[in-house]
């Protein structure tokens, strides 16, 4: 079982890579995968699915190199442009492509895959399937069993988005942020400290500073104003659970948190229930916690949900402006339940299915 990894030395890529190892995932051969730039370099991998080992060192090689030793599974985490081109090409060799970007998702003759929502939809004719958005995940993991036995109509959602969603820029400029602030505040002036921080000459992420501050803007503006993220959100959602007529809306923050993603998510069925009937559904909703006891603060926080590959729900409530509806708090490590551990999911079904 040979298992590329494309686009191995970014934060999902790297992401990926640990999950493996940690799921020991049945591989025989790691393939790291990354940009012509990036070639040559060498990354330390810990592999116990092959006894005897502990940590490798292996070296990055291209996609082109990569595709010559014909893997089994690939993952793919380097952006639309990479996976438009080379997706196909991995799947006419017979590689099987997991693919993390955008690129796929609305695409009608790829799936968009939840293992634990429709990853019964997965057959052996699928040479390339889509990862959802990271919010979109959490998300519909935490609503499927309640969609399954209520009927979701509507669903409102606000999202709180660590700065690990935009990758390593995003976890930099916070950080500069913060090192800029705690100079100033101790009277340090470094000059090229602060001329590396002020105005955000060095690579911003964000168009403006992010540190104290949340920014209403998560990726770009669409002509009919809402960003693309939330866009995703509102079409991944209603792929993923096959009902076009369920009405989502969406508003995406960008928050200065590195743990993951929060999401404050109104939904409206179409079916009546009592508070007890959605506490218990939500018990046995695989891959969700339920972590509602507000009396003695128990909620979910991404400071605790970093790190975890489940998702955390709380402050579960009636909502009573509205008929046969609820509001709910969804939590959860965007680089690994949003991105890295679904795409490791997704190999895994298809390796039960005898697919590869």
């Amino acid at each position: 079982m040979k298992v590329a990894v494309v686009g191995a030395t970014g934060l999902v890529g790297r992401k990926m890579i640990e999950v493996l190892a940690e799921r020991s995932f049945p591989l025989d051969t790691l393939i790291p995968v990354a940009s012509e730039r990036s070639a040559g370099l060498e990354i330390t991998v810990k592999l116990p699915s092959i006894p005897g080992t502990a940590d490798y060192t292996l070296k990055v090689i291209t996609l082109q190199e990569a595709l010559d030793l014909k893997p089994d599974i690939a993952l793919f985490s380097a952006g639309a442009s990479i996976s438009s081109e080379w997706a196909p090409r991995f799947a006419a060799a017979g590689c099987r492509v997991i693919d993390n970007s955008s690129y796929w998702r609305m695409d009608p003759s790829i799936k968009l895959i939840v293992p634990e929502v429709n990853g019964g939809e997965l057959t052996s004719s699928d040479m390339i399937i889509a990862n959802p958005n990271c919010s979109t995940i959490q998300m519909v993991v935490a609503l499927a069993r309640l969609h399954e036995q209520l009927r979701i109509k509507r669903i409102v959602v606000s999202t709180y988005q660590s700065v690990t969603g935009s990758g390593q820029k995003g976890i930099a400029q916070l950080e500069r942020e913060r090192l800029s602030a705690f100079n100033k505040a101790n009277s340090l002036r470094s000059n090229s400290i602060s001329e590396a921080v002020s105005g955000e000459e060095i690579s911003a992420a964000y168009p403006h500073p992010i540190d104290k501050n949340i920014i209403p803007h998560i990726d770009s503006f669409t002509e009919n104003g809402y960003t693309k993220e939330e866009m995703k959100m509102v079409n991944e959602t209603r792929k993923i659970f096959g009902d076009p007529s369920i009405a989502v809306t969406a508003t995406t923050v960008r928050v200065p948190v590195e743990g993951g993603h929060s999401e404050s998510v109104n939904v409206t069925f179409e079916n009546g229930f009592e508070m007890e009937q959605i506490f218990e559904i939500l018990r046995d909703t695989p891959g969700v916690v339920l972590q509602d006891d507000p009396q003695h603060n128990l909620y979910p926080m991404p400071l605790f949900a970093f790190g975890r590959d489940e998702v955390f729900v709380g402050r579960v409530r009636r909502d009573f402006s509205a008929e046969n509806s609820i509001n709910l708090w969804i939590v959860a490590d965007n680089l690994r339940r949003g991105a890295a551990t679904n795409a490791v999911m997704v190999a895994e079904a298809i390796l039960r299915r005898n697919f590869c």
